[in-house]
C-alpha cells in the first residue's frame, strides 16, 4: 500500500487536513501519515525544512502533499517534484525543492491536467481540491507526465550550505524547533574532526556572542548551560539543555552565525 504524507500551515486544530485526506482516500487505498499542519503560517522555508528532515526515511513510492501556499488561487503553478523514487506535490514557491534535491536528481512537472483535480476546485484551496487528489493519484500508479508537462522553470529554494572561513565556520539558521534549539546549514561531517567532544567553541551573531561546549548530546552538559551539538538531521546545532537557546538569545531564522573553536584559535588547522 502507497504512503501519502501531508504537511501544511493550516493547524492542527482546523478542518482542512482531513479535507485532503478525504478527497485523496476516495481515489485511492492508502497509509497517510501527518508530518506537521502546524508549520508557521505563510512560512514557506520552515515547511520546507520540515519536509527536507525527514524524506530520507520514507521508502520508495511515497507521495508527499506539502501545501503552505500564500499564493494560492494566482497565477503561481502547481508542481509535481520527482527524486529518488519519491513525488512531491504542491505549490511553485520552492517549497518541494529542498527535500527532493536531498534525494538526488529530480524532474518537476507543471501540474496542467483537470482531469486529476477535484470536481470543484475553490480559489482559495488548492490543498484540497488540486494538490491532494493529484498526490492520490500518482500513488494509484498514474504517471506524472499526464498530469502535467515536464518543465525546467520554477521557483527553488536552497539553505545553502556553511564554509570553513579564516578559522571558523560561517553559516546561518536555518530552522528553530520547538524546542528553541538553532539548527544550522553547518554539516556536521565539517565539523567532527575539527573539535572534539568537551572543547569550547564561541558562536556569535551581529547581536550576540556565547562561549558553548561541544557536546556529543544536550544532557553532557548542566541544566541551563549553552551547547553546541550534531543534531538528528546532521547538522551543527546551537541549544540549552532543558532551555530555549532562541528565545534566550532572540535568535532568527536566517540569522548568520560564525563558529570559531576556542581550542583551535591556539592550533593550525587546515581544511
Amino acid at each position: 500500500m502507497a504512503i501519502i504524507t501531508f504537511l501544511s500551515d493550516f493547524g492542527s486544530r482546523s478542518p482542512y487536513p482531513a479535507a485532503m485526506k478525504a478527497v485523496a482516500s476516495a481515489i485511492c487505498q492508502a497509509t497517510f501519515l501527518d508530518i506537521s499542519h502546524d508549520v508557521r503560517r505563510h512560512d514557506v522555508r520552515e515547511g520546507a525544512y520540515l519536509l527536507f528532515a525527514v524524506v530520507p526515511y520514507f521508502p520508495v513510492g511515497t507521495v508527499h502533499v506539502a501545501v503552505v501556499d500564500p499564493g494560492v488561487g494566482t497565477a503561481r503553478a502547481g508542481l509535481i517534484v520527482t527524486a529518488g523514487g519519491q513525488f512531491f506535490v504542491g505549490p511553485d514557491n520552492g517549497l518541494l525543492l529542498p527535500a527532493a534535491h536531498r534525494l538526488g536528481k529530480i524532474t518537476v512537472y507543471r501540474i496542467q491536467n483537470p482531469a486529476y483535480f477535484h470536481s470543484h476546485v475553490s480559489p482559495t484551496f488548492h490543498g484540497r481540491d488540486i494538490f491532494a487528489p493529484v498526490g492520490a493519484h500518482l500513488a494509484r500508479g498514474v504517471p506524472p507526465g499526464e498530469i502535467g508537462e515536464r518543465v525546467e522553470e520554477y521557483v527553488d529554494l536552497d539553505f545553502g550550505r556553511g564554509v570553513w572561513e579564516d578559522g571558523s565556520f560561517l553559516g546561518r539558521v536555518v530552522y528553530i524547533d520547538p524546542f528553541g534549539n538553532l539548527v544550522t546549514n553547518i554539516p556536521g561531517e565539517m565539523v567532527q574532526g575539527v573539535w572534539n567532544h568537551g572543547d569550547l567553541i564561541v558562536v556569535e551573531s551581529r547581536k550576540w556572542s556565547i562561549e558553548v561546549t561541544f557536546a556529543p548530546s544536550y544532557g553532557f552538559v548542566p541544566p541551563g548551560q549553552f551547547l553546541a551539538a550534531i543534531g538528528s538531521d546532521g547538522f551543527l546545532e546551537i541549544a540549552i539543555n532543558q532551555g530555549d537557546a532562541a528565545r534566550e538569545l532572540g535568535a532568527a531564522v536566517d540569522q548568520e552565525i560564525r563558529v570559531k573553536g576556542i581550542r583551535a584559535d591556539r592550533e593550525t588547522l587546515s581544511r
